[in-house]
């Protein structure tokens, strides 16, 4: 099952493990702070405690979605490139 992963953590040391605990687990990310990929009930569960253990006692909010196929087909994505300026002008 798909699952998203979105977090908000005020500490940069804190919120680059959170993200690379991700990617560990196979996830890619789709916003800075938001991961999304196919987990099963058991690597969920694993995810959710390694996440817990790397915040620890610091403050910051991670949340875990499982994503039925059925929802995810509905997303919609709205996304603007963003343009590079030229230095000179």
């Amino acid at each position: 099952m798909q699952t998203l992963v979105i977090y908000d953590i005020p500490s940069d040391r804190i919120r680059n493990k959170v993200a690379e605990r991700c990617k560990d687990a196979g996830l890619l990310r789709v916003q800075y702070s938001a991961f999304i990929g196919d987990l099963n009930h058991n690597r969920r569960g694993e995810l959710l405690l390694t996440l817990k253990r790397t915040l620890g006692k610091n403050p910051g909010n991670i949340r875990l979605y499982p994503l039925c196929d059925k929802d995810l087909r509905l997303m919609k994505e709205i996304a603007v490139a963003e343009v590079k300026r030229d230095e000179k002008g």
